[in-house]
């Protein structure tokens, strides 16, 4: 449900910018309140001076191949939960946004469109729980040994990029020095492990019943005959936390469909959505000039 976002800056209380994320689904408007953080690292783990010969040190040298899937374990989500050192912070979603929630395409469809299977029993049930109100920990890439030639090596080093998608409410300081806590628990002792923090960014949160959200709402169902679903976006956009630590309330808008093909080939929108993206932009500042 990611769309391409058009920005829009409107003067609010006390003249301070007014800004919403606004997505649209087959038949449905909606409202992104809240985006994703981002902590993201590089990790190096070293079990050795050089690669060995697996046939005369295998199984009794340690393998730095396998003492780095046993180090990402430990950091693993289980049960589709982060151990609570990694959910730390969170902020639950109101009533409204899980009665929005609960109007979308079902966590099935949205797995299925997009060729993914699910992660686990419930991953489908609580498809957007997990993507718009909980962090999501995942390897992005893993590196060692001989993966494509065929040789029976014994790697000492192994490195992997992972990053932690952190919900709303959360801080990305902690969350980093929580993560290398459990991941050095986790190492075998006789490893060397190296972290570095790449990036992070802050997660964003608009309060849902703002004024200026509501009367966004508003603007909204009375152009397109819809109320809006207040959602979450899994993305991240630094921008948004730093609006609202200064008290700027969010309104970013855009019109796009699931099937847009976001940031692929041929990107695209709908010829309709132009006209009706104009209505409704010209609907917004009609409503907002009730915050004067």
């Amino acid at each position: 449900m990611i769309a391409t976002i058009q920005s829009a800056s409107l003067l609010g209380a006390r003249g301070r910018p007014v800004t919403v994320e606004v997505h649209v689904s087959t038949g449905l408007p909606s409202f992104n309140v809240a985006t994703r953080g981002l902590v993201y690292f590089h990790v190096t783990l070293r079990t050795g001076e050089r690669d060995l010969h697996s046939g005369m040190y295998g199984g009794a040298a340690l393998n730095a191949a396998h003492a780095l899937v046993r180090t990402l374990d430990g950091v693993m989500a289980h049960n589709g939960r982060l151990a609570e050192p990694l959910r730390q912070g969170l902020t639950a979603p109101t009533s409204e946004e899980l009665e929005g929630w609960g109007a979308l395409p079902t966590g099935a469809h949205e797995l299925a469109s997009q060729g993914a299977r699910p992660k686990d029993p419930n991953a489908a049930e609580e498809f957007y729980l997990r993507t718009f109100a909980e962090p999501a920990l995942d390897v992005n890439g893993v590196e060692s040994g001989s993966p494509q030639l065929q040789k029976t090596v014994l790697p000492v080093q192994a490195a992997a990029n992972v990053s932690i998608r952190l919900a709303p409410g959360q801080d990305p300081e902690e969350i980093a020095e929580n993560f290398e806590t459990l991941l050095r628990d986790a190492a075998p002792p006789e490893a060397d492990l190296e972290l570095e923090l790449l990036s992070s960014a802050a997660p964003g949160l608009v309060p849902p019943d703002s004024r200026a959200v509501q009367l966004g709402l508003d603007a909204f169902e009375r152009v397109v005959g819809t109320r809006p679903a207040l959602i979450r976006s899994g993305g991240t956009l630094p921008i948004v936390p730093a609006l609202s630590q200064r008290d700027i309330p969010t309104i970013i808008t855009g019109f796009s469909l699931p099937d847009a093909n976001i940031h692929s080939p041929n990107e695209r929108m709908l010829v309709e959505y132009i006209t009706l993206g104009i209505a409704a932009a010209r609907g917004l500042l009609q409503e907002f000039s009730a915050l004067r």
